[in-house]
């Protein structure tokens, strides 16, 4: 046992490969031996194989990634000073990359890339959404919650209310329940924010995720000048976000799909709202029948968008989510007029920019269409991607001229 108490943790020769590439995470294979008594959930102290102080994390034996590195200084004491510093650091980080006018409603803490594995927060105007998603964490979101208030208080932003949104399945890999709920005194939970000039009303409570996908902020203001004076289909349109920004940037026609009847009935609601309705329709549809439907039918558009939910969360699946992506692509292709567009995306960090850029290619290989690429993206800088946490890179985004072989 070490001077302070904690449980030592050490690394098998050869082991922690990621940790030291600067990743975040020890898995339960590349441990050797851990010296003192601990619960789940407490800090450790983490050595190499030679004794050589690697910092400190937080231990949980019921996760295959058995320990989350705070900090690479062992002797870094996790207090209350410590998370309002790293909050501090998230919160400038945002006010510098998106400026005083998108901070209304971003991610704040994106777990590992801002040095607080396994936590999320999300403002939504006066509103945080939290979402803690590993049990060594979960001891500390009421502090990290109040430390942010804090930082944010001295800008002069005031939160009225708190959610919690851990009813996330990763949880059970923790062994914690799934848990949702107010933090804190309750509030109004239906909030109207306003992205890219335009507003929708965002139900935290019982929309995905934390209530809004604010990943995809700057890719929907890129479809806006793509989308002008065309015919638009907006695939997976989820609450019609894609297909909202389409008609805000002048499309002629616009017609959104999704499989749920919630989200539909938020879209259609988000449409009214901004005084779309004429333009930007909405049907309830599963996109995978409905897609070869059309092209049965002759149907065409001069933009496709395709913005799916992810087909794979594990390596072992990304095989099968291959030919997913694939097979989606090449539906979507098929519906593109010859000079038309699309805007394709993957949202699983297992579907590289590689791969999906390969899959890609094979789609539009396999429907006989040459692919002249516009831009790519990947997610909104609140969601910033750390070069060493590969799980921190997910969202792939691209904007194709499709031009027929022929």
């Amino acid at each position: 046992m070490n001077k302070d108490n904690k449980a030592i943790v050490k690394l098998k020769k050869g082991e922690g490969r990621y940790l030291k590439s600067g990743g975040a995470w020890i898995f339960d294979n590349e441990i050797d031996t851990v010296d003192g008594t601990y619960e789940n959930g407490d800090t450790v102290n983490v050595i190499d194989f030679d004794d050589y102080p690697m910092g400190i994390g937080y231990i949980n034996d019921n996760s295959k990634i058995r320990v989350r590195m705070f900090s690479r200084d062992p002797k870094t004491v996790i207090d209350e000073a410590f998370f309002e510093k790293r909050v501090k650091n998230a919160w400038d980080y945002r006010k510098t990359v998106l400026g005083d006018k998108d901070i209304s409603s971003c991610r704040v803490v994106f777990g590992e890339a801002d040095f607080l594995p396994g936590i999320t927060i999300d403002k939504y105007e006066d509103v945080l959404v939290v979402q803690s998603l590993s049990l060594g964490i979960d001891r500390y979101k009421e502090i990290i919650v109040e430390c942010l208030k804090k930082v944010m208080a001295k800008d002069g932003i005031v939160i009225r209310g708190v959610y919690e949104r851990s009813d996330a399945k990763e949880r059970k890999k923790e062994g914690l329940p799934l848990h949702k709920g107010f933090i804190g005194k309750e509030f109004e939970t239906d909030i109207e924010i306003n992205e890219n000039g335009i507003r929708y009303m965002v139900d935290v409570v019982n929309g995905q995720k934390t209530g809004f996908f604010l990943d995809q902020k700057y890719n929907r203001l890129a479809m806006q000048k793509i989308c002008k004076d065309r015919d638009v289909l907006d695939c997976f349109t989820h609450m019609g976000t894609f297909a909202l920004n389409a008609g805000y940037g002048g499309a002629k026609s616009v017609l959104g799909l999704d499989i749920s009847d919630y989200a539909i009935k938020q879209a259609r609601e988000n449409a009214k709202r901004n005084g779309l309705s004429d333009t930007v329709r909405f049907e309830v549809a599963d996109v995978l029948d409905e897609l070869p439907r059309q092209i049965g039918e002759g149907k065409s558009y001069d933009v496709v968008i395709l913005d799916p939910p992810a087909f794979t969360k594990s390596r072992e699946a990304t095989k099968q989510a291959i030919k997913g992506y694939r097979e989606i692509n090449m539906k979507g292709l098929r519906l593109v007029r010859d000079g038309g567009y699309l805007a394709t995306c993957s949202c699983s960090h297992f579907m590289t920019q590689e791969l999906f850029t390969k899959t890609i290619k094979e789609a539009a290989k396999a429907v006989h269409k040459r692919l002249r690429q516009v831009e790519f993206r990947t997610q909104a800088p609140d969601h910033p991607i750390l070069w060493s946490a590969d799980e921190s890179y997910y969202l792939k985004f691209y904007i194709f001229q499709v031009v027929d072989e022929r």
